[in-house]
């Protein structure tokens, strides 16, 4: 999945944005809320990581604005008050959800993950094709009951690939989905990544590269 997070707190922001690529999600980072309205009118994301008293454009205007245009991204608002009528105002803004700082950073990640699956087709808990079985609540991959120890952006690239069913995934997708704003669209990292990644997938080779079109499971 793609986070957007908007946090004006830089140390905060990369923490949380470092914590959440190590849980294979991509991830970029506006420090005020210009530069996050500049990533949403660009950029496709799942969730947004919203920090309400962000400067230049205050969240709550970026809260109207998201809820005008019909922007399906989900909302997180994070906030330095936890009282209700503060909780009722954010989520009346349009926020799909409420977290008060400071907060325990897997109650952070749990939230997320719920929303981003409101933001796509409902999946099952644990995808299996060709042998693979993916288990997305322990973020855990098995090719015929053997264990396979993948970085996060390994697995990332793995669950968009079993997420597709069977369709062509392009590499402009995987870039989409699975990297953040920071990754040169002419790298070979898919390439380098999708690499590794058949080499600890093993033999028979299950991803089938489709030329001029991108790889499929």
């Amino acid at each position: 999945m793609r986070i957007l997070v908007a946090e004006d707190e830089r140390f905060l922001a990369d923490l949380i944005a470092e914590g959440l690529r190590e849980q294979a999600m991509a991830v970029d980072v506006a420090y005020d809320g210009a530069a996050a309205l500049e990533r949403l009118a660009v950029n496709r994301y799942d969730v947004l990581v919203l920090d309400r008293d962000l400067p230049q454009v205050h969240g709550d205007e970026i809260c109207r604005e998201l809820a005008q245009r019909g922007d399906p991204v989900r909302i997180l608002m994070l906030t330095a008050s936890g009282a209700v009528h503060e909780r009722i105002t954010g989520l009346n803004l349009g926020a799909d959800d409420y977290l008060a700082k400071p907060f325990a950073f897997d109650e952070l990640v749990a939230r997320i993950r719920a929303l981003a699956r409101r933001a796509n087709p409902p999946l099952p808990p644990v995808l299996e094709r060709s042998g693979i079985t993916l288990d997305t609540a322990r973020r855990q991959a098995h090719r015929d009951g053997r264990y396979l120890r993948l970085s996060p952006k390994e697995y990332a690239v793995l669950e968009v690939l079993m997420q597709a069913r069977g369709r062509v995934v392009s590499t402009e997708e995987l870039l989409e989905r699975a990297w953040d704003e920071h990754t040169d669209p002419f790298t070979t990292v898919v390439k380098v990544t999708m690499s590794k990644l058949r080499a600890k997938l093993g033999d028979p080779p299950v991803i089938i590269t489709v030329p001029g079109s991108g790889y499929r499971l």
